[in-house]
Protein backbone atom coordinates (compact mmCIF):
# COMPACT_ATOMS: atom_id res chain seq x y z
CA UNK A 1 0.00 0.00 0.00
CA UNK A 2 1.11 3.53 -0.64
CA UNK A 3 1.85 6.21 1.98
CA UNK A 4 -0.78 8.89 2.60
CA UNK A 5 -0.60 12.57 3.53
CA UNK A 6 -3.11 13.35 6.27
CA UNK A 7 -2.16 16.59 8.01
CA UNK A 8 -2.16 20.19 6.79
CA UNK A 9 1.56 20.38 7.62
CA UNK A 10 2.29 17.45 5.30
CA UNK A 11 0.21 19.02 2.56
CA UNK A 12 2.01 22.33 3.02
CA UNK A 13 5.42 20.64 2.81
CA UNK A 14 4.45 19.19 -0.57
CA UNK A 15 3.25 22.55 -1.86
CA UNK A 16 -0.41 21.48 -2.01
CA UNK A 17 -1.71 24.30 0.16
CA UNK A 18 -0.52 27.89 0.41
CA UNK A 19 1.08 29.12 3.67
CA UNK A 20 -1.70 31.66 4.21
CA UNK A 21 -4.29 28.86 4.02
CA UNK A 22 -2.70 26.68 6.68
CA UNK A 23 -4.76 27.85 9.68
CA UNK A 24 -8.06 27.66 7.79
CA UNK A 25 -7.20 24.22 6.39
CA UNK A 26 -6.40 23.01 9.92
CA UNK A 27 -9.96 24.02 10.86
CA UNK A 28 -11.32 22.14 7.85
CA UNK A 29 -9.39 18.97 8.68
CA UNK A 30 -10.52 19.14 12.30
CA UNK A 31 -14.06 18.67 10.98
CA UNK A 32 -13.69 16.75 7.70
CA UNK A 33 -10.99 14.09 7.47
CA UNK A 34 -8.17 14.48 4.94
CA UNK A 35 -5.98 11.86 3.31
CA UNK A 36 -4.27 11.75 -0.08
CA UNK A 37 -2.17 8.81 -1.21
CA UNK A 38 1.24 9.38 -2.75
CA UNK A 39 -0.15 7.72 -5.87
CA UNK A 40 -2.50 10.69 -6.27
CA UNK A 41 -0.01 13.33 -5.13
CA UNK A 42 2.17 12.33 -8.07
CA UNK A 43 -0.70 13.29 -10.42
CA UNK A 44 -1.16 16.79 -9.00
CA UNK A 45 0.38 19.83 -10.62
CA UNK A 46 0.83 22.20 -7.64
CA UNK A 47 1.31 25.13 -10.01
CA UNK A 48 -2.15 24.66 -11.53
CA UNK A 49 -4.82 26.34 -9.36
CA UNK A 50 -7.47 24.36 -11.29
CA UNK A 51 -5.84 20.94 -11.07
CA UNK A 52 -8.75 18.42 -11.15
CA UNK A 53 -7.02 15.89 -8.89
CA UNK A 54 -6.14 18.50 -6.25
CA UNK A 55 -9.70 19.84 -6.39
CA UNK A 56 -11.05 16.43 -5.38
CA UNK A 57 -8.69 15.64 -2.52
CA UNK A 58 -6.84 18.67 -1.15
CA UNK A 59 -8.81 20.36 1.65
CA UNK A 60 -9.70 24.00 1.04
CA UNK A 61 -10.97 26.80 3.30
CA UNK A 62 -14.18 27.09 1.22
CA UNK A 63 -15.36 23.85 2.87
CA UNK A 64 -16.13 25.93 5.97
CA UNK A 65 -18.85 27.73 3.96
CA UNK A 66 -21.96 25.70 4.80
CA UNK A 67 -25.09 26.72 2.90
CA UNK A 68 -28.62 26.65 4.41
CA UNK A 69 -29.75 23.88 2.03
CA UNK A 70 -26.82 21.59 2.88
CA UNK A 71 -27.29 18.61 5.19
CA UNK A 72 -25.15 16.54 7.55
CA UNK A 73 -26.76 13.35 6.19
CA UNK A 74 -27.78 14.43 2.67
CA UNK A 75 -29.06 11.10 1.37
CA UNK A 76 -30.76 10.01 4.59
CA UNK A 77 -28.66 7.00 5.59
CA UNK A 78 -29.57 7.38 9.25
CA UNK A 79 -33.33 7.01 8.83
CA UNK A 80 -32.77 3.72 7.00
CA UNK A 81 -30.28 2.19 9.46
CA UNK A 82 -32.01 -0.68 11.32
CA UNK A 83 -28.73 -1.89 12.85
CA UNK A 84 -25.26 -0.33 13.00
CA UNK A 85 -23.44 -0.77 9.70
CA UNK A 86 -26.52 -1.55 7.60
CA UNK A 87 -28.56 0.83 5.43
CA UNK A 88 -31.79 -0.75 4.13
CA UNK A 89 -33.38 1.78 1.78
CA UNK A 90 -34.69 -0.52 -0.98
CA UNK A 91 -36.60 -3.80 -0.47
CA UNK A 92 -34.16 -6.13 -2.23
CA UNK A 93 -30.76 -4.69 -1.27
CA UNK A 94 -28.78 -3.26 1.61
CA UNK A 95 -25.58 -1.37 2.15
CA UNK A 96 -23.18 -3.06 4.53
CA UNK A 97 -20.54 -0.68 5.88
CA UNK A 98 -17.84 -2.75 7.62
CA UNK A 99 -15.45 0.23 7.78
CA UNK A 100 -15.83 4.00 7.92
CA UNK A 101 -12.30 4.84 6.82
CA UNK A 102 -10.85 5.33 3.32
CA UNK A 103 -7.38 5.56 1.80
CA UNK A 104 -8.40 9.02 0.54
CA UNK A 105 -11.14 11.48 1.52
CA UNK A 106 -13.01 13.20 -1.29
CA UNK A 107 -13.81 16.83 -0.51
CA UNK A 108 -17.38 16.38 -1.84
CA UNK A 109 -18.19 13.15 0.01
CA UNK A 110 -21.84 12.76 1.06
CA UNK A 111 -20.70 10.84 4.16
CA UNK A 112 -18.01 13.34 5.11
CA UNK A 113 -19.51 13.81 8.59
CA UNK A 114 -19.43 10.05 9.26
CA UNK A 115 -16.20 8.80 7.66
CA UNK A 116 -12.63 9.12 8.79
CA UNK A 117 -10.68 8.47 11.99
CA UNK A 118 -11.94 9.66 15.38
CA UNK A 119 -15.59 9.94 14.36
CA UNK A 120 -17.35 9.51 17.71
CA UNK A 121 -20.69 8.20 16.40
CA UNK A 122 -19.26 5.68 13.91
CA UNK A 123 -16.57 3.09 14.66
CA UNK A 124 -13.67 2.99 12.21
CA UNK A 125 -14.20 -0.75 11.84
CA UNK A 126 -17.23 -2.70 13.02
CA UNK A 127 -16.38 -4.89 15.99
CA UNK A 128 -16.91 -8.66 15.75
CA UNK A 129 -20.16 -8.29 17.68
CA UNK A 130 -21.38 -5.37 15.57
CA UNK A 131 -20.57 -7.19 12.33
CA UNK A 132 -22.33 -10.30 13.65
CA UNK A 133 -25.45 -8.21 14.33
CA UNK A 134 -25.31 -6.75 10.82
CA UNK A 135 -24.96 -10.20 9.23
CA UNK A 136 -27.78 -11.55 11.42
CA UNK A 137 -30.04 -8.79 10.08
CA UNK A 138 -29.19 -9.77 6.49
CA UNK A 139 -29.78 -13.47 7.22
CA UNK A 140 -33.15 -12.75 8.79
CA UNK A 141 -34.45 -10.69 5.84
CA UNK A 142 -34.98 -13.06 2.93
CA UNK A 143 -36.00 -10.21 0.61
CA UNK A 144 -32.35 -9.08 0.53
CA UNK A 145 -31.04 -10.23 -2.85
CA UNK A 146 -28.01 -7.94 -3.06
CA UNK A 147 -25.48 -6.70 -0.49
CA UNK A 148 -23.46 -3.61 -1.36
CA UNK A 149 -20.20 -3.26 0.56
CA UNK A 150 -19.58 0.42 1.14
CA UNK A 151 -18.34 2.60 3.93
CA UNK A 152 -15.66 3.96 4.03
CA UNK A 153 -13.90 1.85 1.45
CA UNK A 154 -14.32 -1.90 1.99
CA UNK A 155 -11.11 -2.72 0.10
CA UNK A 156 -9.11 -1.02 2.83
CA UNK A 157 -9.83 -4.14 4.90
CA UNK A 158 -7.03 -6.65 5.24
CA UNK A 159 -7.60 -9.41 2.65
CA UNK A 160 -8.08 -12.09 5.32
CA UNK A 161 -10.81 -10.02 6.99
CA UNK A 162 -12.45 -9.29 3.65
CA UNK A 163 -12.32 -13.01 2.81
CA UNK A 164 -14.09 -13.92 6.06
CA UNK A 165 -16.78 -11.31 5.45
CA UNK A 166 -17.40 -12.44 1.88
CA UNK A 167 -17.50 -16.07 3.00
CA UNK A 168 -20.23 -15.17 5.51
CA UNK A 169 -22.26 -13.42 2.81
CA UNK A 170 -21.61 -16.23 0.35
CA UNK A 171 -23.19 -18.66 2.80
CA UNK A 172 -26.50 -16.74 2.94
CA UNK A 173 -28.76 -18.48 0.44
CA UNK A 174 -30.95 -15.50 -0.49
CA UNK A 175 -27.97 -13.16 -1.09
CA UNK A 176 -27.27 -13.68 -4.79
CA UNK A 177 -25.19 -10.61 -5.63
CA UNK A 178 -22.40 -8.79 -3.77
CA UNK A 179 -21.33 -5.37 -4.96
CA UNK A 180 -18.09 -3.76 -3.73
CA UNK A 181 -17.88 0.04 -4.02
CA UNK A 182 -14.32 1.30 -3.97
CA UNK A 183 -11.76 3.89 -5.02
CA UNK A 184 -8.79 1.65 -4.22
CA UNK A 185 -7.79 0.65 -7.80
CA UNK A 186 -7.20 4.31 -8.72
CA UNK A 187 -5.87 5.69 -5.43
CA UNK A 188 -3.88 2.77 -3.94
CA UNK A 189 -3.53 0.32 -6.79
CA UNK A 190 -0.98 -1.91 -5.06
CA UNK A 191 -3.70 -3.19 -2.75
CA UNK A 192 -5.15 -5.10 -5.72
CA UNK A 193 -2.91 -8.13 -5.34
CA UNK A 194 -3.26 -11.90 -5.48
CA UNK A 195 -4.39 -12.12 -1.86
CA UNK A 196 -7.20 -9.60 -2.39
CA UNK A 197 -8.28 -11.29 -5.64
CA UNK A 198 -8.45 -14.60 -3.78
CA UNK A 199 -10.67 -12.98 -1.13
CA UNK A 200 -13.13 -11.89 -3.82
CA UNK A 201 -13.35 -15.39 -5.32
CA UNK A 202 -16.66 -16.63 -3.93
CA UNK A 203 -19.56 -18.47 -5.60
CA UNK A 204 -21.95 -15.52 -5.26
CA UNK A 205 -21.76 -13.04 -8.14
CA UNK A 206 -19.34 -10.24 -7.18
CA UNK A 207 -19.24 -6.88 -8.95
CA UNK A 208 -16.64 -4.20 -8.24
CA UNK A 209 -17.90 -0.65 -8.74
CA UNK A 210 -15.08 1.85 -9.21
CA UNK A 211 -15.49 5.49 -8.16
CA UNK A 212 -13.57 7.53 -10.74
CA UNK A 213 -14.18 11.16 -11.76
CA UNK A 214 -11.43 12.21 -14.14
CA UNK A 215 -9.49 10.42 -16.90
CA UNK A 216 -6.17 11.36 -15.26
CA UNK A 217 -7.04 9.01 -12.41
CA UNK A 218 -6.80 6.08 -14.85
CA UNK A 219 -3.03 5.78 -14.77
CA UNK A 220 -1.10 2.77 -16.05
CA UNK A 221 -1.00 1.43 -12.48
CA UNK A 222 -4.74 1.87 -12.09
CA UNK A 223 -5.33 0.21 -15.46
CA UNK A 224 -3.26 -2.80 -14.37
CA UNK A 225 -5.19 -3.06 -11.10
CA UNK A 226 -8.52 -2.97 -12.93
CA UNK A 227 -7.29 -5.49 -15.50
CA UNK A 228 -6.33 -7.91 -12.73
CA UNK A 229 -9.87 -7.72 -11.34
CA UNK A 230 -11.55 -8.21 -14.71
CA UNK A 231 -9.12 -10.96 -15.71
CA UNK A 232 -10.05 -12.74 -12.46
CA UNK A 233 -13.65 -12.87 -13.72
CA UNK A 234 -14.97 -9.95 -11.66
CA UNK A 235 -17.22 -7.61 -13.70
CA UNK A 236 -16.53 -3.92 -13.14
CA UNK A 237 -18.85 -0.93 -13.25
CA UNK A 238 -17.98 2.71 -12.60
CA UNK A 239 -19.72 5.55 -10.87
CA UNK A 240 -18.80 9.19 -11.33
CA UNK A 241 -19.84 12.32 -9.47
CA UNK A 242 -20.55 15.37 -11.63
CA UNK A 243 -18.21 18.02 -10.21
CA UNK A 244 -17.81 21.65 -11.20
CA UNK A 245 -14.12 22.36 -11.74
CA UNK A 246 -13.30 18.67 -12.23
CA UNK A 247 -15.38 17.04 -14.96
CA UNK A 248 -18.43 19.22 -15.70
CA UNK A 249 -17.75 19.48 -19.42
CA UNK A 250 -18.54 17.11 -22.26
CA UNK A 251 -14.91 16.72 -23.38
CA UNK A 252 -13.71 15.48 -19.97
CA UNK A 253 -16.68 13.16 -19.47
CA UNK A 254 -16.27 11.74 -22.96
CA UNK A 255 -12.58 11.01 -22.34
CA UNK A 256 -13.38 9.43 -18.97
CA UNK A 257 -16.20 7.19 -20.18
CA UNK A 258 -14.31 6.09 -23.30
CA UNK A 259 -11.25 5.16 -21.24
CA UNK A 260 -13.33 3.24 -18.72
CA UNK A 261 -14.93 1.17 -21.47
CA UNK A 262 -11.52 0.52 -23.03
CA UNK A 263 -10.53 -0.90 -19.63
CA UNK A 264 -13.65 -3.15 -19.68
CA UNK A 265 -15.47 -1.06 -17.08
CA UNK A 266 -19.07 -0.05 -17.76
CA UNK A 267 -19.98 3.54 -16.77
CA UNK A 268 -22.96 2.93 -14.48
CA UNK A 269 -24.01 6.12 -12.70
CA UNK A 270 -23.25 9.81 -13.13
CA UNK A 271 -24.29 11.24 -9.75
CA UNK A 272 -25.59 14.75 -9.37
CA UNK A 273 -23.69 16.35 -6.48
CA UNK A 274 -25.28 15.72 -3.08
CA UNK A 275 -26.17 18.49 -0.63
CA UNK A 276 -23.29 17.63 1.73
CA UNK A 277 -22.11 20.41 4.00
CA UNK A 278 -19.39 22.64 2.58
CA UNK A 279 -19.59 21.27 -0.98
CA UNK A 280 -21.45 24.03 -2.86
CA UNK A 281 -18.39 24.84 -4.95
CA UNK A 282 -18.65 21.44 -6.64
CA UNK A 283 -22.35 21.33 -7.46
CA UNK A 284 -23.74 22.05 -10.90
CA UNK A 285 -27.42 22.65 -11.59
CA UNK A 286 -29.53 19.74 -12.75
CA UNK A 287 -30.08 21.59 -16.03
CA UNK A 288 -26.33 21.73 -16.60
CA UNK A 289 -26.09 18.00 -15.98
CA UNK A 290 -28.92 17.27 -18.39
CA UNK A 291 -27.28 19.41 -21.06
CA UNK A 292 -24.07 17.39 -20.65
CA UNK A 293 -25.97 14.13 -21.03
CA UNK A 294 -27.55 15.48 -24.22
CA UNK A 295 -24.12 16.43 -25.54
CA UNK A 296 -22.86 12.91 -24.90
CA UNK A 297 -25.85 11.11 -26.38
CA UNK A 298 -24.80 11.30 -30.01
CA UNK A 299 -21.12 11.69 -29.24
CA UNK A 300 -20.20 8.39 -27.63
CA UNK A 301 -21.37 4.80 -27.87
CA UNK A 302 -24.31 3.69 -25.76
CA UNK A 303 -21.99 1.43 -23.77
CA UNK A 304 -20.20 4.62 -22.62
CA UNK A 305 -23.43 6.22 -21.34
CA UNK A 306 -24.09 6.17 -17.58
CA UNK A 307 -27.47 6.97 -16.04
CA UNK A 308 -27.59 10.51 -14.63
CA UNK A 309 -29.11 10.17 -11.14
CA UNK A 310 -30.08 12.21 -8.10
CA UNK A 311 -30.26 10.86 -4.56
CA UNK A 312 -33.33 12.65 -3.25
CA UNK A 313 -32.41 14.45 0.00
CA UNK A 314 -33.92 12.93 3.13
CA UNK A 315 -33.49 9.28 2.21
CA UNK A 316 -36.12 8.94 -0.51
CA UNK A 317 -33.88 7.04 -2.91
CA UNK A 318 -32.07 7.45 -6.18
CA UNK A 319 -33.91 8.43 -9.38
CA UNK A 320 -32.83 9.06 -12.99
CA UNK A 321 -32.94 12.74 -13.94
CA UNK A 322 -31.57 12.65 -17.48
CA UNK A 323 -33.09 14.73 -20.28
CA UNK A 324 -36.33 13.71 -22.00
CA UNK A 325 -36.57 13.41 -25.77
CA UNK A 326 -40.37 13.18 -25.90
CA UNK A 327 -42.97 15.94 -26.32
CA UNK A 328 -46.74 15.82 -26.71
CA UNK A 329 -47.85 16.40 -30.30
CA UNK A 330 -51.22 16.78 -32.04
CA UNK A 331 -53.97 14.15 -32.35
CA UNK A 332 -52.41 11.75 -29.88
CA UNK A 333 -49.02 11.79 -31.57
CA UNK A 334 -45.80 12.24 -29.68
CA UNK A 335 -42.87 14.22 -30.93
CA UNK A 336 -39.44 12.68 -30.54
CA UNK A 337 -36.28 14.78 -30.57
CA UNK A 338 -33.23 13.30 -32.27
CA UNK A 339 -29.61 13.88 -31.27
CA UNK A 340 -29.42 16.91 -33.58
CA UNK A 341 -32.44 18.61 -32.00
CA UNK A 342 -34.86 17.83 -34.85
CA UNK A 343 -38.42 16.80 -33.95
CA UNK A 344 -40.18 13.78 -35.48
CA UNK A 345 -43.80 12.62 -35.13
CA UNK A 346 -44.40 9.21 -33.58
CA UNK A 347 -47.91 7.83 -34.19
CA UNK A 348 -50.31 6.66 -31.49
CA UNK A 349 -51.15 2.98 -31.19
CA UNK A 350 -53.75 2.00 -33.80
CA UNK A 351 -56.80 -0.18 -33.30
Amino acid sequence: MTRSLRTPAQLRERGLIAPEQLIAVERVVARFAASITEELVELINPDDPHDPIAAQFVPHPRELDVRPEELRDPIGDEVHTPVLGVVHRYPDRVLLKPVSVCPVYCRFCFRREQVGPKRDATPSVLSEAQLADALAYIRANESIWEVILSGGDPLILAPNKLARLLAELDAIEHVRVIRVHTRVPVVDSRRIDAELLAALAVRTAVFVVLHCNHPRELTDAAARACASLVDAGIPMLAQTVLLRGVNADATTLEALFRRLVELRIKPYYLHHGDLAEGTAEFRTTIEEGQALMRALRGRVSGVCQPTYVLDIPGGHGKVPIGPSYLQEGDAGHQRVEDIDGRLHDYPPKSG
